[in-house]
């Protein structure tokens, strides 16, 4: 949570300083760069199995434009509204969960979802 806070703070600098898509490469560069270095240092398995090869392709394309979207909004907006926005992904992730994938449906679940949305409208205003 520490180091997402800290990312989000930063990335906030960087797009009000320059382009935020040219901010958003050299932020996702430098993490692609130490995240094989530490792949490398832990001894990580680098094999890679065409299943799941594609769908780490896919999680990337996604990650992308997500990220993208995000530096565009904190050049734009406040950082609190994107920032919270943006870390409603499990909202997403929840409703394909009991939609496609076949997770159950709960009360529970679709109250988080409805406060989740709750919440944006809060933290706009």
């Amino acid at each position: 949570m520490l180091t997402w806070g800290l990312w989000i703070t930063f990335a906030n600098y960087a797009s009000e300083s320059i382009d935020p898509v040219t901010a958003a490469a050299i932020s996702y560069g430098t993490a692609m760069i130490l995240t094989i270095g530490y792949g490398i240092a832990s001894g990580a398995s680098s094999t890679i199995t065409p299943r799941g090869g594609a769908f780490a392709v896919v999680a990337g394309v996604f990650a992308a434009m997500g990220l993208v979207a995000t530096y565009i909004g904190l050049s734009i907006g406040s950082t609190a509204t994107v920032t919270t926005i943006g870390a409603l992904y499990f909202v997403v992730a929840a409703v394909i969960g009991m939609t496609v994938l076949g997770d159950p449906f709960s009360i529970p679940k679709a109250a988080g979802v409805v406060l989740a949305i709750i919440a944006i409208a809060l933290i706009t205003y």
